[in-house]
């Protein structure tokens, strides 16, 4: 699979997730089969770039090939000055945010909520291309409701224009991520357009990877929200689309690979706030699981880097004493 000159290690891609896509959890996906990851939506407003919560989104120090920068915004010059920026800065693909269903985001005309406007949905996708030599991708949903699906449209006119890729999720903005995605309308995108499409949505498995993918012929997939505590998915998944077993981690491979993700976070964070940041982390690795709550009040508590690990540490090891716990439960 290739976008623009880069041809992917494989077809699965990390969807771009405000507060989680960030630097060492866009690396351990990688590691774990992911072909390409987007960082974290970026605001178009180059003004508010000075934080260090831009700084940190910002940084893809390390981070293989292709290296994606998601932008957002409503007003096409934005957008374009934004794009070529992230490009001197060193990105390799330039990613549109018209997916995004949060209010925050489409309040200010950004997101999902540009595709009720698509006259305003060509002219950014005209500047963006314009103004930059790297491929520019677009991740979208369907529509704006179930009334209103115009996902098919705006993927004419991203082809005409000269996007390269595009990834679809299957709900519209109106239905957030509540009820179940649906295919049909990344199907007929797909069966219309001749550039690389991803499937988004409600990829949980390796059986479900299979469906979508034959249900929509798409070109790949991309996971978003099943990754959080399980960023094994994507080597679940090449193995089910290669007919191969996966056996699911062993308490100890997950613990070995939770440990590893807390002490990055820490690192890229600081341990102040990388111990924040990982508290949700935790809380994705250990969810369905009986003890759980046992976890997440001992972690909770921990507002030092060592203690966070520590106590991490002792839930694991007290699990491998608990085989009837299996790890399946947690997926």
């Amino acid at each position: 699979m290739r976008i623009g000159g880069y041809e992917l290690v494989n077809n699965l891609a990390l969807a771009p997730m405000a507060g989680v896509t960030d630097l060492p959890f866009r690396l351990l996906c990688r590691r774990m089969g992911a072909g390409i990851a987007a960082g974290e939506m970026l605001t178009c407003d180059v003004r508010l770039w000075h934080t260090e919560k831009s700084r940190r989104r910002m940084d893809h120090s390390g981070e293989p090939e292709p290296r994606v920068v998601q932008i957002a915004g409503g007003d096409p010059e934005m957008m374009a000055e934004a794009a070529q920026r992230n490009v001197d800065a060193g990105a390799q693909i330039i990613d549109i945010n018209m997916g995004c269903p949060a209010k925050k985001v489409c309040n200010k005309a950004a997101g999902s909520a540009l595709m009720r406007d698509e006259p305003l949905v060509q002219a950014i996708l005209e500047a963006v291309v314009k103004a930059v030599n790297v491929p520019v991708t677009l991740k979208m949903r369907t529509g704006w409701d179930p009334e209103h699906r115009n996902g098919l449209n705006i993927a004419r006119m991203a082809e005409a224009i000269g996007v390269q890729a595009l990834a679809v999720h299957g709900r519209t903005r109106a239905c957030m991520y509540q009820g179940n995605a649906e295919y049909e309308t990344i199907r007929a995108i797909k069966q219309s357009v001749s550039i690389p499409i991803f499937a988004n949505g409600d990829i949980d498995s390796g059986a479900k990877a299979k469906h979508v993918l034959e249900q929509t012929g798409v070109d790949g997939l991309m996971i978003g929200r099943s990754a959080q505590g399980r960023p094994w998915i994507f080597h679940e998944i090449l193995a089910a689309l290669n007919g191969e077993f996966f056996a699911a981690p062993s308490i100890a491979t997950v613990r070995d690979i939770m440990l590893a993700h807390l002490r990055d976070l820490h690192a890229f964070y600081g341990e102040e706030a990388g111990v924040r940041v990982a508290r949700k982390h935790i809380d994705w690795y250990a969810k369905s699981r009986a003890s759980a709550p046992a976890l997440r009040q001992a972690v909770m508590q921990a507002t030092d880097a060592t203690t966070q690990l520590d106590r991490v540490q002792a839930y694991f090891n007290a699990l491998e004493e608990a085989p009837e716990e299996s790890l399946s439960s947690a997926a």
